[in-house]
């Protein structure tokens, strides 16, 4: 009912995630990204402890797939788990237990990792890497160029209901943090929206966080 894009920008080291599913919020139990630790997504019946769990031991110094095989051999049910994990080098491991639901695969790019359940057809995941690798633009953008090519291609059994997209870079809270959770139409058209809303305004709000004595005025009314 799930599928998913993690990343670590090249460019700019920062972490990324795309998501998308039939219920409601995904966003907010798939998604997991520490700055300049890494980024990990966990999904099909999910657990959201493990993506923590697969962080701290990337903060521990153990590369992406030494944190995948420690949690996947210390965990209780890791069979009914999908996992990705995307380190600070860009190395990166997945893990579909026995008990993923339907058609699933996982897909390991240059940095990036796709992976889904309960979809249309395996090839749902090669087209959401596809588009990622070859699109350009923000991170964001080529998150969500990924996204929209899953669902393209297919996407899940099920119609989307939820979607996430976030980015943490320069800030140990996440610079751009956009969801769609709940939208009977297309909740991943509703993200890029979202995303085309936020983008002019994403260094104004971490300027605001950082420096604000040099922040730009808010614009509303009251606002000297």
């Amino acid at each position: 009912m799930t599928f998913s894009l993690v990343a670590r920008d090249p460019q700019t080291g920062a972490f990324g995630m795309v998501v998308t599913s039939s219920s409601p919020a995904v966003a907010a139990r798939c998604v997991h990204l520490r700055q300049g630790v890494g980024g990990t997504a966990s999904q099909n019946i999910t657990d959201p402890g493990l993506g923590t769990a697969l962080l701290d031991l990337l903060e521990a110094g153990a590369p992406a797939a030494e944190a995948m095989a420690k949690l996947v051999a210390g965990t209780e049910d890791i069979n009914y788990r999908q996992l990705s994990v995307v380190d600070a080098h860009g190395r990166t491991a997945a893990f579909s237990g026995s008990g993923t639901l339907g058609t699933h695969r996982t897909v390991e790019g240059a940095g990036a990792v796709a992976a889904g359940n309960l979809l249309s057809s395996p090839e749902v995941v090669d087209a959401i890497m596809a588009a990622y690798s070859s699109a350009d633009g923000a991170f964001e953008d080529r998150l969500l160029a990924g996204l929209r090519a899953g669902r393209d291609a297919g996407g899940e059994e099920g119609p989307q209901h939820s979607a996430g997209l976030v980015v943490v870079d320069h800030a140990a809270w996440p610079v751009t943090d956009l969801r769609a959770d709940w939208d009977d139409d297309d909740p991943i058209t509703r993200l890029s929206e979202l995303w085309t809303l936020w983008e002019p305004q994403k260094i104004d709000y971490l300027t605001r966080a950082v420096h604000p004595e040099t922040a730009p005025a808010y614009g509303v009314p009251g606002d000297l």
